[in-house]
């Protein structure tokens, strides 16, 4: 494969990082809120069913690729915090203090957050939500 290739299907890829991440994420909020596809094995505090929320409010937006950018935006910091408060006191190093997908959900949601959604995103259909494509020479 070119890099010509490569580039054509880079909008198509970025969605389905989009896409998986966010059906991934929604797991979490549901797991919180509904106890599926499993009960939390914590009771829920304000801050996890806040957590909680988010999740089963952003997920779904990731997914349709409806306000990525904000929602992206929002999900990463709530993913740091979340490493932060639940998972440093633990111990340094994130293998061993279980915050490994925090961290890579809080990454994954910041490019979003500066990419956008990519391609196959409903925003593109709904008024222009979606920011126009920049040129190929402002890339």
């Amino acid at each position: 494969m070119n890099a010509t290739t490569l580039d054509r299907w880079a909008p198509r890829a970025l969605a389905v990082l989009r896409i998986v991440t966010g059906l991934l994420f929604l797991q979490h909020g549901l797991m919180k809120l509904f106890a599926f596809p499993a009960a939390m094995p914590m009771p829920l505090n304000t801050v996890l069913i806040a957590a909680a929320v988010l999740e089963v409010v952003g997920a779904p937006l990731i997914v349709l690729g409806l306000l990525t950018r904000p929602v992206a935006f929002i999900l990463s910091g709530e993913m740091a915090i979340a490493y932060w408060i639940g998972h440093v006191p633990q111990g340094f190093w994130p293998v061993l203090n279980g915050g490994e997908p925090a961290i890579f959900f809080c990454f994954v949601f910041l490019y979003l957050a500066f990419a956008g959604p990519g391609a196959w995103n409903l925003a593109s259909k709904l008024n222009g939500l979606a920011p126009k494509a920049l040129p190929a020479a402002a890339r």
